[in-house]
């Protein structure tokens, strides 16, 4: 018989709560090309997630695979620099784990950030998009299976996944850092091959402004949960589907995802202090 999540999760937080210290209120969940702000963290503590027992390794490109817990903007933070994808061969509930484990050492606000391309052709390669819902394309969830009652319940309510006093909330830091910001729909797709133009132009027609390979699963699980979710995409390359559709390549992906990583950098700078936990 396999083992229970929630046994999971206990064993995972035994092996490493001594070492990550106090809770930390705030967790940041760092997506492709944007691991760079887990290095401005102060009296910065590091795990490898090799170190954590039973917990997946992040083997994607621009993911160093590490919690990094310390003190930024004047807030105590937990960063997962790197995360897990379902391409990488993991199991939906394998990637749940690191949502109910950031829970277990202190979270109450969970910031998820991703890389994506831009269904919504006013969007540019280097925009930020605030997530306020999302679609989930990938066919798998990771509540599927048994449920752990001391974790969240059977049937968890999505129609707020994207905290929507947190979404304003963030809106305000963006004007107040001076950063012009979208606001839309991301479509969570498997991966990892890109997605034909076709599929593009279909995901778009459903209603979604952006489109990745994450956050989907991690969002769900921190609704079972009911850990408050902000999600902040970086607009990393056109993907409308369109006759002058150009190829992608990992490159530009991750030389936009930075120019846009900079942008939310300076987002956080002006949200963090006034989340719960100041």
């Amino acid at each position: 018989m396999s083992e229970s999540q929630l046994a999971r999760l206990e064993r995972a937080h035994a092996s490493i709560a001594k070492r990550a210290g106090a809770p930390a209120p705030i967790a940041i969940m760092l997506g492709s090309g944007l691991g760079q702000l887990a290095d401005r963290v102060e009296d910065a503590v590091t795990i490898p997630y090799g170190e954590v027992e039973g917990f997946p390794v992040s083997t994607a490109p621009g993911h160093k695979g590490a919690f990094v817990i310390g003190n930024l903007e004047g807030q105590r933070v937990i960063m997962m620099q790197g995360r897990l994808h379902l391409y990488e061969g993991w199991s939906p509930r394998d990637i749940a784990l690191a949502v109910y484990l950031l829970k277990r050492l202190g979270a109450e606000t969970l910031i998820v950030t991703n890389a994506a391309g831009s269904l919504n052709p006013d969007y540019d390669p280097g925009d930020v998009m605030l997530i306020e819902d999302h679609m989930n394309f990938t066919g798998l969830n990771p509540l599927v299976g048994p449920n752990d009652d001391a974790i969240g319940l059977r049937f968890p309510d999505m129609s707020r996944a994207y905290d929507p006093d947190l979404l304003e909330l963030t809106r305000k830091a963006a004007d107040a850092a001076g950063i012009a910001v979208r606001q839309g729909i991301y479509a969570g797709v498997l991966g990892p091959s890109l997605e034909t133009s076709a599929e593009r132009r279909y995901y778009r027609a459903s209603g979604s402004d952006a489109v990745g390979m994450s956050t989907v699963t991690e969002v769900i699980a921190a609704g079972h949960a009911s850990l408050p979710v902000i999600g902040l995409s970086a607009i990393t390359n056109k993907a409308t589907g369109g006759p002058d559709q150009q190829p992608d390549t990992i490159e530009d992906v991750f030389a936009n995802a930075e120019i846009a990583g900079r942008k939310i950098e300076a987002i956080l700078a002006k949200l963090l202090p006034n989340l719960k936990g100041a």
